[in-house]
Parts: C-alpha cells; sequence; structure tokens
C-alpha cells in the first residue's frame, strides 16, 4: 500500500523514521548517500563502513543471500563496556571488591564468537558459564588465563562433575552452581574420591518477581535453584563433610531480559541477605554471581517494555554495587567479587541478518475499466458506483456496502451463477474502493473502529531469501521483535507498507510486528522493487540465541555465515567465512543418506529410459541436475 511522505525525504528523516539512532545504540546509523552503516571507533576517530559494500564483498567471494553478518568489533566493544562499567562503578562508590563477567555458552555457541570473547575478554579476565558437559569442554579448552572463572550452570551428572575437578587441578577456577541438595551429595562424593577440593557454588530461587517476558519464571516458581529449605539442607551437606569452606558463591538469575531496573535491585537486596546469613553460618563465600538480565534495548524506546529497558549500562552496573554496598556494609561483610552472566547484551549487536527480497504481492487493483462489463450482476455495478462515491463522512458506510457486494458475489460463484472472470472483476472494483478509503483515512478526525487495521490489511507482502524459523526463531516462539530496515536507497522515499513473508510456506514464516522507538509497528515502510537491482534489509540484533535455537523448518539449512573486522583506517577484512548448509547437509540431518537418495533417483532415471519415457542423454542431464542440487544452498539462488 502506498504511503504519504514528506516532500523532501533525506536520510536523516530515514534515520529518525527507522529509529536507528535509538536502537543502534552507537553502532549503526546512515549515511548521506542513504546507506545503513556500521560504525566503529578507529583510535581517535569514528569509522563508518558501509553495509552495502560489505554485501559487495560478500558477492566476490560467492557467498550469496542470505548471509549471517557478525561484526567483530562490536563484540570487542561489548565486553569493554560491561567490563568498563562495572570497574568506573567501583572506583566511585569505593566498592573494595572487583568485577568478573562471564559469556553464558549457550547464547551462541559458534566457535568464532566464544573463540574471540575468550581472546580479547582475557585483558578482563572474562570467563565463560557452561550449562552442559559439551559447555564445559569447550570453556576447558579455550580458556588460558587462570583468572577467568568457568562457572557451571545446570543439573550435573558425575562426568560433568568430574570434567570441572579436571579442570580444578589445571589451576582453572571452575566453580559448580549447586540446583538440587542431590547434586551437593555427588560434588562431595567425587572430590574425595578425585582428591580435588572444589569451587561450589548454591543457586538461589528467590521470591523476587521481575517484568517482563519471564516473569513467570522468577519467584517461588523459578525451575531452577534451591528454596530456603534446600539450601540449609546442602550447607548442612557440607558442614558433615569438613567441606563447607569450599561454598564460595552465591548464585542468582531473574530472567534473560530485565526491562526494569527496580527489579534488579529489589533482587540484589533479597540475595544479599542470603549472603549475610551463609557468612555466619561459616561460609566464606566472596563470590556473589547475579546471572544475566541485563536487556537488550531492541526497539530504542528506552522504556521498561518487554523489547526494551529503563536503564543505561552505566545506570546498570552502580545500582549493582550500591546495592551489594548497602546491603553489607552495616553487617561489616567483606564486597565480595561480583560476577555476571550478561550474554544478550554481550552479543546481540554484533550479529545482522542479511537478505534480499524475491517479489511482492501488493493489493492494489488492476486498471480499472470506464464502466463494467455489459451484464455484469448488480453487485459488480455497485462496487464500481461506490470507487468514485466515497467521502471524508460516508466512509464506513461505503466500507460496509463493499463487503456486503464481495460476499454475495463470492456467494454467486460459489453456486455457479457467475464465472471466474466476473468473480476477478468485482474483486478489483472491491480493491479498489479499500485503496480509497485508505487514502482517505489520514484526513479523518475520527477512525471508525472498523477501519483501524484497513492499513495492515492493504500492506504489501514482500517475500524475504530466508526462513523466520531457522534464523529469527525467538520472533515466532517468543514473540521477540528485531529492528528491521532496508539497508541502501535511505535518501529516497519509501512508499509502500508492508509485512515480509519468508520462504517456508507457513503461516508463521513472516515478520509482522517491527521494533521502533515509538512503539511496535504492525507494517514496515519500503521501497518499491527495481528490476534491475537488488533490494536488500536487515534484520539487526540478532546474535543472542537466533543462531543456536534455529531449526529446520521446510528443511532451509543455516545461511552462509561472514565475520568482518573493522580497522583503524576504516577499511576492513574479512576474517572469517563459511558457506551455509547445502541440502545434502540437512537431509543427513534428518537421517536421509544423500548417496541412497541418488542411487535410488538413478533406478527410477534407468527405468525411464528403459520405458522409452526419456533418453539416455536426457537421464545423464537429469542425473547431473539431481547431483547439482545436492550440493547446493537451501535458499534462493538468482
Amino acid at each position: 500500500m502506498t504511503t504519504k511522505t514528506p516532500l523532501t525525504w533525506t536520510s536523516e528523516i530515514a534515520a529518525e523514521h527507522y529509529g536507528i539512532r535509538e536502537w543502534g545504540a552507537g553502532l549503526f546509523d546512515v549515511s548521506e548517500c542513504g546507506e545503513v552503516t556500521v560504525m566503529v571507533n578507529g583510535g581517535e576517530a569514528k569509522h563508518a563502513v558501509s553495509l552495502l559494500d560489505i554485501v559487495e564483498g560478500l558477492h566476490q567471494r560467492e557467498l550469496t543471500m542470505p548471509v549471517l553478518l557478525r561484526v567483530e568489533n562490536h563484540l570487542d566493544a561489548a565486553i569493554t563496556q560491561i567490563n568498563e562499567a562495572f570497574a568506573a562503578a567501583i572506583e566511585a562508590t569505593g566498592y573494595t571488591g572487583v568485577y568478573r563477567g562471564v559469556f553464558p555458552i549457550k547464547v551462541n555457541q559458534q566457535s568464532h564468537i566464544i573463540e574471540e570473547i575468550a581472546r580479547f575478554g582475557e585483558r578482563y579476565h572474562h570467563g565463560l558459564e557452561a550449562g552442559s558437559k559439551a559447555e564445559l569442554l569447550i570453556a576447558m579448552a579455550i580458556l588460558r588465563d587462570r583468572k577467568s572463572l568457568i562457572v557451571c550452570n545446570g543439573y550435573k551428572d558425575e562426568e560433568f562433575i568430574d570434567l570441572g575437578l579436571r579442570a580444578r587441578q589445571l589451576g582453572m577456577p571452575c566453580v559448580f552452581v549447586v540446583e538440587t541438595p542431590e547434586e551437593m551429595s555427588l560434588i562431595i562424593e567425587r572430590s574425595r574420591f578425585l582428591g580435588v577440593e572444589p569451587m561450589i557454588g548454591a543457586r538461589l530461587k528467590l521470591g523476587t518477581k521481575v517484568d517482563g517476558h519471564w516473569s513467570e519464571d522468577s519467584g517461588d516458581r523459578s525451575l531452577f535453584g534451591l528454596n530456603t529449605q534446600q539450601l540449609i539442607e546442602a550447607v548442612d551437606l557440607l558442614k558433615a563433610a569438613d567441606m563447607l569452606h569450599c561454598l564460595s558463591l552465591v548464585h542468582f538469575h531473574l530472567g534473560s531480559q530485565i526491562p526494569n531496573i527496580q527489579n534488579i535491585r529489589t533482587g540484589i537486596r533479597e540475595a544479599c541477605r542470603y549472603y549475610i546469613d551463609l557468612v555466619e553460618e561459616g561460609a566464606p563465600l566472596g563470590y556473589l554471581d547475579i546471572g544475566g538480565g541485563l536487556a537488550v534495548d531492541y526497539d530504542g524506546s528506552r522504556g521498561g517494555t518487554q523489547q526494551s529497558r529503563n536503564y543505561s549500562l552505566q545506570e546498570y552496573a552502580v545500582d549493582v554495587v550500591e546495592a551489594i554496598q548497602e546491603s553489607l556494609d552495616p553487617e561489616g561483610i567483606a564486597h565480595p567479587t561480583i560476577v555476571s552472566e550478561s550474554g544478550r547484551a554481550t552479543v546481540a549487536y554484533t550479529s545482522v541478518l542479511l537478505f534480499n527480497v524475491l517479489t511482492v504481492n501488493n493489493f492494489e487493483p488492476d486498471q480499472l475499466p470506464e464502466e463494467p462489463p455489459e451484464g455484469a450482476p448488480d453487485e459488480v455495478q455497485n462496487l464500481a458506483a461506490l470507487v468514485n462515491s466515497i467521502t471524508h463522512k460516508n466512509v464506513q458506510e461505503c466500507y460496509n456496502d463493499a463487503i456486503y457486494y464481495l460476499e454475495s458475489l463470492r456467494m454467486q460463484f460459489r453456486r455457479g451463477e457467475i464465472k471466474l472472470r466476473m468473480r476477478s472483476i468485482g474483486e478489483n472494483y472491491y480493491l479498489a474502493v479499500l485503496q480509497r478509503i485508505a487514502q482517505l483515512i489520514p484526513e479523518l478526525d475520527r477512525v471508525p473502529i472498523v477501519l483501524e487495521h484497513l492499513t495492515e490489511q492493504l500492506a504489501d507482502i514482500y517475500y524475504g531469501n530466508f526462513s523466520v524459523f531457522q534464523s529469527l526463531p525467538d520472533f515466532w516462539a517468543i514473540g521477540q521483535t528485531f529492528p528491521v530496515m532496508p539497508i541502501h536507497r535511505l535518501n529516497e522515499e519509501p512508499s509502500r507498507e508492508a509485512i515480509i513473508a519468508d520462504l517456508t510456506c507457513d503461516c508463521d514464516g513472516k515478520i509482522d510486528r517491527f521494533a521502533n522507538p515509538s512503539g511496535e509497528k504492525p507494517t514496515l515502510r519500503l521501497h518499491p522493487l527495481k528490476h534491475d537491482q537488488e533490494y536488500y534489509l536487515a534484520v539487526f540484533l540478532v546474535g543472542a540465541y537466533q543462531e543456536t535455537l534455529g531449526d529446520l523448518h521446510n528443511l532451509f539449512g543455516d545461511t552462509n555465515v561472514a565475520s568482518v573486522h573493522i580497522n583503524g583506517d576504516g577499511s576492513f577484512d574479512f576474517v572469517h567465512e563459511m558457506h551455509g548448509d547445502t541440502i545434502s547437509d540437512v537431509l543427513s540431518y534428518v537421517e536421509y543418506e544423500p548417496d541412497n537418495l541418488y542411487r535410488r533417483f538413478r533406478e527410477t532415471a534407468e527405468n525411464a529410459v528403459r520405458d522409452g519415457r526419456i533418453s539416455v542423454a536426457e537421464r545423464q542431464q537429469m542425473l547431473g541436475a539431481f547431483s547439482e542440487s545436492l550440493r547446493g544452498y537451501t535458499y534462493f539462488e538468482r
């Protein structure tokens, strides 16, 4: 659907319209020539690199759309910002402890991400959190710094515990966070068997409730952690084993995306009461792990909604530090090392999903004839008459009439009283009526309720070369919205209201909610396609969870992946590139053997030769095409 735009559209207006300077956090912007730029600090200067230039580099390397692009600089910047925010808060408040960050591997398990966190984070002793044996193996192999923590969450069997104890033998500060009293017994047993003293933490089940999507998982009904009775039982087990001195950490986790800073302060104060009483019980402690929850401002609104946060990173760090001080200082208890497991905020900004638009379906009428065809039923003639009779005063009446005439026409078609061509003519007039009404809606003093969503109903459908289920699973599963916008042509007027459909042939395979600082939008303004030019869109802030949770709906596999590093002079290098899944790959994931499929198809083709349906040459062409497809990309290729 066409949208009215300012008389003079500029790239500045585009930046404001799409909210890139709000949700982009200074990491993305729009250039004067109308292209989205990646922003990085390069010494004394800030450099802007066009995403369109990066796309050109991708094509030169035969990495076709869709592509998951990672900006290495943004990952490094996130690690720097959280560590320096806590360092500044600690210095400003006179806090006597230190900060140690750990990244939860589950948030993005891709090797290039984890290796870069370990490499760059070493200067801050930034560690890793492991929730499974596989993740623990990653942490043990990749971390080199002996001050970087390994925090082991989740339920642990004997093998998991033995691995962590071996890490302790190697000098790694590896902490077992206990979820159940039974787990404590197993840790005691295995540590005695191997002769290794463990570092033990206790995960608390706090009463504090939080706002946002994870509210139901906080409080007494949270899935993980020890309630007060279980915590006392765990402490008594350690005392009986003469191992209370191994209890070094208190841990809690309120949720993955906490929008309200008051929830965080309340949770820390409650956790500190546990900390105080455990010290009085004789536990040395020394670490307070506040879990994750540092939110990402996906929509740029800086509000307390599920998609945003009402605090800055600096405010978060200061509030955490002050809340601990205010709780412990009156009790004369030493300030612990503060540990946080900020995963979402660390990696969200580093990844961008790039894809091209394949085609568009719009809901506008074809060229209308001067008069309805001779013999047209009354419904078609009435719809034709409505087109030129709509005014500001009768829009609702005309809308109601149009719906009535259309349904009557369709009933006649179902009874066989009119032909398909006549139905098509009537529906064309119906679209013309709706479009005329939609043009008048912005001029109405009061929009009738039935017309409030007409713009959405007439929005174009832009078909994107990607899969929601593979690349944006949180959008589909938990209603997470992401910033979406074109990466070029931003100095042109985006005149179409649209939603975006993917390739999956699934009614849920679409983006029809868009993050925006002024509130979630049901449509996105886009440009008309040009026949001789690709149109590229990007989904931003997708670095957290999306790569890990993606599935194989319609057997669309992993996309092509590339990582870039932007240099101090504004140039950029491709530091990592990986071609996405082939069709053969995804078939094997669901237990098809590609060689066996090829053999069976060859038999079918040979039988067709024997029956005279195809020639031997045609057989060879078909086998070649089948084999080539097995090696091909699962997404649309020009």
